[in-house]
C-alpha cells in the first residue's frame, strides 16, 4: 500500500509571530514531566490523523499511531539495509509452498492484548482467529478500507466471494463463514491459500498498522465507535485523544518480555553504533510518546528549537523544505545546530511526489493521439529543476518513473522524458496536433477551435503560491492558460477520489520494498483509490498482473522497465521528484534511525532525561 501523505509540496507557512501558546504541550509540562523521570518521547506530525482503526488508517497519521499500537505477523528489522523481514506475532518465518501459493504461520504464544473493559476483567492471550479477524474486517464492505483492493489482489481463495455475497446481497459480513484462503487450522496455526502465486506475499504479512491482529469482542463491544477505542498487542496504548490536536500513548503494561536485537550490515557503522549501545534493553524504552499536530511550518519549527518536540522526524515530521537553508546548508548541518548537539540524519525518502492528469477530463484525458500530445507537451514545458531549486530549495532529486528509491524496478542509472524539460519540443507537439492560437489572444485554442484552459488544483499558503508561480510562468512559455483551482488538502482528496479533478499535485510513500505498489498509480481496478488518473491501459494492467506471480529476478526487472516507458509515453502522471529527508534529532533522543518503508520506531529510541534541559 502506498500511503499518501500531505507533504508532497505542501505545510503552510506562518508569516505571523511565533503560536507557540497554542502548542498542546507546554514547557511547565515537559518539566513536570521530566521531574518524575518518566521517559517521555514529543514528535510531530504535520497533518491530523483521521481514525485509529487499522482498516481506516490510510494516511501516514493514522498509520504510524495504529503500528504502535497494533502488531503484525512480521515487522521489518529496524536497522538493517537491504531490508529485511523478522517475525513478530509469528512464531518464525512461515512455510511456503514450492508455487508460492500456499503460506503456514504459526502464532507465538504468550502475547496479550492491552487490558480493557471489553474483555470484562480477563486476560485475552492472541489467538490465530484474531489475525484471521483482522483480514477480514479489512475486506468487510462496511468498512470501506482503502487497503482492500490491495489485500484483495492477492488472491486469498474465498475472500472476494464473500465480500461480494455481502454487497449483492447488501447484508452484513459473514465473519463465520469459512475461507478456504484462510484457515485457521488450531488457536496458534494460520494457513493462507492464494489463487496464483505470490512470491512476495510475506509483505502483506508484515503490514503492521494495517494487516493486524485485532479481538473481535473489542470491535463488537464499541461498535460504530471502536476506532475510537484501539485495542491491540503492539507497545503503546491509547491514552489521551484530543482529535486533530494532540495524542498521548503510553506504555503497553501487558506488553510482552521484548529486547531490542537487529542485524545491520557489517559495514553500516551508524547501524551497528546504535546496536551496541542499546542491544538487550528492553522495550519500549519509553514510557509514553506525545504527538502534536502541528500543521504551520513556522510554530514547527519554533517548537523544535525551543525543545517542545524531540525531532523534525520521520514520514510523520521531518524537517519542513523551506527551513532546509537555515538548517542544512548545502546538504551539511548548520553549525549553530551542531553546537547544540543536534544530529542530522539526510536520507533518500521511498517516496515521490507527482502530478497526475484526470484521464476521464474532457481536456486533458483521453488516448486520442491529440490527447496523449497534450499531456507530453504540459509535461515537457515543466521545468522540475526550477521546483526544485525555488520551491524544494534543493531538497529532491528528479524522478524518472513511478518506481522509488529502495524499491525494487528503481534503477538511479534510468532516463526517460519523465524528466525532461523542453518547452520548445512542447510547442512543436502542440503545433502538430492542432493546438493553436487561432484568435491571436496570445493563448492556443483546442483543435476544435474550443478554448483551452488548463485548471491546476492547489492550495492556501506561501508555499503553494510559489508551486503556482512555477507552474505558471511555465505554461506560460508555451502558451497555454492556467487557473488555479484553490481548496485545502481533505477537499481535494475527496474529489480526486471522485474524479472531479483535471489535475492535481500530490505525494505518495512506499509502505514496501517492492517497486509494484507504486505501480497501482496506473493499474486500471485501482481507478479512483491509488490511480487517482483513472489510467485504463489493457496492456499495462497485463503486465502489472503477470508481475504478481514472478519472483524477483531479470524477468520482472524487464517488466518494470516496461512500465516505465507505458508511462512516459502515455503521461497519465508526471512524475517530478523524490524528496530528501533532512531529519533533525535532540541530543536526548537515543538511537533514532528513520524507518524506511515502515511506521513504527518510538518503541526502539530512548530518551535521557539527564541532556534535556529545565526549560524544555
Amino acid at each position: 500500500m502506498t500511503l499518501p501523505d500531505r507533504f508532497s509540496p505542501r505545510r503552510r507557512t506562518v508569516l505571523a509571530g511565533p503560536l507557540l501558546a497554542a502548542l498542546p504541550w507546554s514547557r511547565a509540562e515537559a518539566a513536570a514531566v521530566a521531574d518524575a523521570g518518566r521517559k517521555v518521547l514529543r514528535v510531530p506530525f504535520y497533518g491530523a490523523e483521521t481514525s485509529l482503526d487499522p482498516v481506516q488508517s490510510g494516511d501516514i497519521y493514522s498509520a504510524t499511531l495504529t503500528a504502535h499500537i497494533f502488531e503484525a505477523l512480521y515487522a521489518y528489522d529496524h536497522l538493517a539495509r537491504p531490508i529485511r523481514l523478522k517475525p513478530l506475532l509469528a512464531e518464525g518465518m512461515p512455510e511456503v509452498s514450492a508455487d508460492f501459493r500456499v503460506w503456514t504461520v504459526r502464532v507465538r504464544r504468550g502475547i496479550f492484548f492491552a487490558d480493557d473493559p471489553a474483555f470484562k476483567g480477563r486476560k485475552r492471550e492472541l489467538v490465530a482467529a484474531d489475525v484471521a479477524y483482522g483480514f477480514k474486517r479489512m475486506v468487510d464492505p462496511a468498512n470501506k478500507s482503502q487497503g482492500a483492493t490491495g489485500l484483495l489482489e492477492e488472491g486469498i481463495l474465498g475472500l472476494e466471494p464473500l465480500r461480494h455475497a455481502a454487497l449483492e446481497g447488501r447484508k452484513p459480513f459473514d465473519y463465520d463463514a469459512p475461507i478456504e484462503g484462510l484457515a485457521v487450522l488450531d488457536s496458534n496455526t494460520l494457513r493462507f491459500t492464494l489463487a496464483q502465486p505470490r512470491p512476495r506475499f510475506l509483505i502483506t504479512l508484515g503490514q503492521s498498522g494495517h494487516l493486524v491482529a485485532q479481538a473481535r469482542e473489542v470491535i463488537e463491544f464499541y461498535g460504530a465507535n471502536a476506532g475510537e477505542h484501539p485495542v491491540g498487542t503492539g507497545p503503546f496504548r491509547l491514552k489521551q485523544w484530543v482529535r486533530s490536536s494532540k495524542i498521548v500513548l503510553e506504555r503497553n503494561p501487558q506488553y510482552r518480555e521484548r529486547y531490542y536485537e537487529a542485524e545491520p550490515a557489517a559495514a553500516d557503522a551508524e547501524a551497528q553504533a546504535i546496536l551496541a549501545r542499546l542491544k538487550g534493553r528492553r522495550l519500549p524504552m519509553v514510557d509514553e510518546v506525545q504527538v502534536s499536530v502541528i500543521e504551520e511550518t513556522q510554530p514547527l519549527w519554533l517548537s523544535f528549537m525551543n525543545g517542545e518536540v524531540d525531532g523534525l522526524v520521520a514520514a510523520s515530521g521531518p524537517l519542513p523544505p523551506e527551513f532546509a537553508p537555515i538548517a542544512v546548508p548545502n546538504g551539511k548541518l548548520a553549525p549553530h545546530l551542531a553546537k547544540r548537539g543536534i544530529a542530522l540524519h539526510r536520507v533518500p525518502r521511498a517516496d515521490t511526489a507527482y502530478m497526475y492528469f484526470n484521464m476521464n477530463d474532457p481536456v486533458v484525458g483521453g488516448m486520442a493521439p491529440e490527447k496523449i500530445a497534450l499531456r507530453r507537451a504540459l509535461s515537457l514545458a515543466y521545468d522540475v529543476d526550477r521546483e526544485i531549486r525555488l520551491a524544494r530549495r534543493g531538497q529532491a532529486i528528479r524522478a524518472q518513473g513511478p518506481t522509488v528509491p529502495f524499491t525494487s524496478g528503481y534503477d538511479p542509472a534510468y532516463k526517460s522524458d519523465m524528466s525532461s524539460y523542453d518547452p520548445a519540443r512542447a510547442r512543436a507537439l502542440l503545433d502538430m496536433y492542432g493546438y493553436l492560437d487561432r484568435d491571436g489572444d496570445g493563448y492556443r485554442e483546442m483543435p476544435d477551435g474550443k478554448p483551452l484552459k488548463i485548471v491546476y488544483s492547489t492550495e492556501p499558503g506561501q508555499i503553494y503560491r510559489t508551486y503556482n508561480d512555477i507552474w505558471r510562468k511555465c505554461m506560460a512559455e508555451i502558451n497555454i492558460r492556467t487557473e488555479f483551482e484553490t481548496q485545502q488538502w481533505p477537499a481535494h482528496y475527496k474529489q480526486a477520489q471522485a474524479g472531479t479533478l483535471q489535475m492535481w499535485m500530490l505525494g505518495g510513500t512506499a509502505s514496501s520494498p517492492d517497486g509494484q505498489d507504486q505501480l497501482k498509480d496506473m493499474y486500471g481496478p485501482q481507478a479512483g483509490q491509488q490511480n487517482f488518473s483513472r489510467f485504463q491501459l489493457p496492456a499495462f494492467d497485463a503486465l502489472y498482473e503477470r508481475m504478481l506471480s514472478l519472483p524477483d529476478g531479470p524477468e520482472r526487472e524487464q517488466l518494470f522497465l516496461q512500465a516505465k516507458r507505458i508511462a512516459a509515453v502515455f503521461m497519465p502522471n508526471r512524475y517530478l521528484v523524490h524528496r530528501i529527508a533532512n531529519d533533525l534529532v535532540h541530543p536526548w533522543v537515543i538511537g533514532y534511525r528513520r524507518p524506511v518503508f515502515w511506521n513504527e520506531w518510538w518503541h526502539m529510541v530512548d530518551v535521557d532525561n539527564t541532556r534535556r534541559p529545565a526549560k524544555a
